[in-house]
């Protein structure tokens, strides 16, 4: 039953939901019908405003292309030369670590000093030193170690200097910011021997075992290295390092006179990263050199960018310039919205001004048909007030002398005989007006009371008042009224049937004055006194409860009478709900069958589910023998809102 009741309120929902989208495509017809369809001048508006909405659009999409295009080639222009000059930056710290060398080699003595320090135990190479020294040799001047320290306080961007020995196996390393350390390379001990023996880039990042010995982990540096050997042999016995910090080649970029849009890397061959202005790759392999010999303008990499690259042959590594697309949309984001804005302009001064001047031909085009309707509704007395000479002032002019010259010849022609047909109307309509019958009615109720007949008397009056509210022209009653109408109903079958019949109606005060459909309640009343009422019995009883909760009116109608059989009151509760009158079997609160005899109900429970919803209605409640329950509800009427008959 529950099921059944849930399907019938879902299907209600949707026929409601059918119901309204039809009314919105009706109202949208009636809308483009009356305010498009038939209305030149909008027609004119919007043709003219889409050639003018579609020219403007399209030469502000080129115009913006065009100049965005131009601000994108200039931000990659102004992206090449800050990498060229971190190429020059990277070239001038290679040109160090070559030109170190060169100049050993140039340097007879200071070349034999270093072979000397390369190919003998660090002990010997001091005590070679003492010996050149007390031999009157310059040991400041030819000393290795005092050249190298020199050379590297000379570049505030070297962090380390490492010069290491093949033959003996030894790291002498130079700190910026320390003493000076040598250091065994034991190949029992570590890789390094192996690491230096090994053909690499002259640029590379420093290696871990390296980093580990030396204990430098400053994750900002890279490193370049250059083969030493020995003068006279050529045969390779060391190698000088040396790690620069990769955090300073962001000055290199201070002379860039705007503001550099993306990042800067310097990267080896495989993938390691030697410099990195955006500081998000150090410590890692680049993760997209694939996408570097892209020839697409733009690749994706963590977004789409724009890619520039430079290889520098000597030192083998790459100088990769990266600017996200959307960081180089920011830089046209302000001339996009100024053409938006300027086209916006021009859009509305072309719109609105032939608009306006559209819209007054259209008003005084509108007043003349208005005052043609007017007429052609038989206000012959209306008359044009256009004191303009151009073609709309001439038609008003016309039309006015037409009126004219009409209401003449109805003077003269017609008025007579209208006015004898409208003497003839007033007659018939008088015979037929209500309140002959209220008159009529009244005469016979004082007649009845007269003549000692005063149950007669109130059985009259009832029915006049009864009559006199079905004719009324009010679509709504206040609550109040309408539980007076049902008592007047209920009076005329009290006062018939005697002591058989009571009744009862009781209503919370505050809400007698709400507003109600008219007949919202009597065709309840109506069908027990047809259907659920028992003659015979002398205790048939009604009993109407009006009450308010929640904002909720409930209006319960209980009754004693014959009741209802479960099936019948099945089919009548699924009646409610059907979306077409013809199939209902039930009758409210009623007993029996037959066609139409549920029909007051189904208008009253029709009427508020159309104004409140499908959640609001009629409930049936009734068992054979015991009588029946009939629920009216429905939410009480907001402010604004007007309650309509349906």
């Amino acid at each position: 039953m529950q099921a059944r009741e849930s399907r019938s309120c879902y299907n209600g929902g949707n026929n409601f939901i059918i119901r309204a989208r039809e009314g919105f495509g009706v109202r949208l017809g009636k809308i483009y019908r009356n305010y498009i369809h038939n209305n030149l001048f909008i027609k004119v508006i919007f043709v003219f405003a889409i050639i003018v909405n579609l020219t403007i659009i399209t030469l502000s999409y080129l115009l913006f292309n065009l100049m965005s295009a131009s601000i994108v080639s200039s931000e990659l222009n102004n992206q090449k030369q800050a990498m060229d000059r971190v190429n020059r930056y990277m070239e001038q710290k290679y040109d160090w670590v070559q030109n170190a060398v060169q100049d050993i080699y140039r340097n007879g003595l200071l070349a034999s000093n270093a072979s000397y320090f390369l190919r003998h135990p660090y002990q010997d190479y001091v005590q070679y030193m003492l010996d050149q020294n007390f031999a009157g040799g310059n040991e400041s001047a030819a000393d290795i170690l005092s050249y190298l320290s020199n050379r590297m306080e000379s570049d505030p961007d070297i962090q380390n200097v490492l010069l290491y020995s093949s033959e003996m196996q030894q790291l002498y390393v130079f700190n910026s910011n320390g003493p000076r350390k040598l250091y065994s390379t034991n190949p029992i001990r570590s890789y390094i021997p192996e690491i230096m023996a090994a053909e690499g880039p002259v640029a590379a990042t420093p290696n871990t075992w390296i980093r580990r010995l030396i204990g430098q982990w400053n994750p900002q540096l890279y490193s370049m290295r250059s083969q030493v050997n020995d003068k006279n042999t050529l045969k390779n016995i060391g190698q000088l390092l040396v790690y620069f910090d990769a955090g300073m080649v962001n000055r290199s970029l201070e002379q860039n006179r705007a503001p550099l849009k993306g990042a800067i890397l310097v990267l080896t061959s495989d993938g390691q990263v030697l410099a990195d202005t955006s500081n998000r790759y150090y410590g890692m392999t680049f993760p997209y050199m694939e996408q570097l010999g892209s020839l697409k303008e733009v690749v994706t990499l963590d977004e789409p960018s724009y890619i520039s690259t430079l290889t520098q042959n000597k030192a083998g590594y790459i100088v990769v310039g990266i600017s996200p697309k959307s960081i180089i949309a920011e830089a046209y984001a302000g001339l996009k919205r100024t053409i938006i804005l300027i086209s916006s302009a021009c859009i509305a001064v072309a719109v609105i001004i032939p608009s306006l001047v559209i819209f007054n031909i259209a008003r005084r085009t509108n007043r003349i048909v208005h005052f043609m309707r007017k007429v052609e509704g038989g206000d012959l007395k209306a008359r044009l007030q256009d004191s303009r000479e151009d073609e709309l002032g001439q038609i008003s002019h016309s039309f006015n002398d037409m009126l004219d010259e009409l209401d003449r010849h109805i003077d003269r022609e017609y008025k007579a005989e209208i006015r004898l047909k409208q003497t003839e109307l007033a007659a018939l309509q008088a015979r037929v007006n209500p309140h002959f019958l209220y008159n009529t009615l009244e005469v016979i109720r004082m007649r009845a009371v007269s003549q000692g007949a005063a149950d007669v008397g109130d059985m009259i009056y009832s029915l006049a008042a009864l009559f006199r509210n079905s004719v009324s022209v009010r679509p709504v009653n206040t609550l109040g009224e309408e539980l007076e109408m049902c008592r007047l109903y209920l009076e005329l079958f009290r006062i018939r049937y005697k002591n058989k019949f009571t009744y009862t109606i009781e209503c919370e005060s505050e809400i007698t004055n709400i507003p109600v459909f008219k007949m919202l309640l009597q065709p309840i009343v109506e069908n027990y006194i047809v259907h659920g009422m028992e003659s015979r019995r002398k205790d048939n009883r009604l009993a109407i409860d009006a009450a308010m909760k929640d904002g909720i009116v409930t209006v319960r109608i209980r009754d004693n009478g014959k009741g209802i059989e479960p099936d019948l009151l099945e089919r009548l509760t699924q009646a409610l709900d059907l979306p077409e009158p013809e199939s209902e079997h039930g009758q409210a609160q009623g007993q029996g069958s037959g066609s139409g005899q549920s029909f007051g109900l189904r208008s009253v429970h029709d009427r508020i589910r159309l104004v409140h919803g499908p959640a609001f209605g009629i409930s049936i409640e009734s068992e054979p023998g015991s009588g029946t329950l009939v629920a009216v509800s429905w939410p009480i009427v907001t402010e604004g809102e007007k309650t309509e008959d349906v």
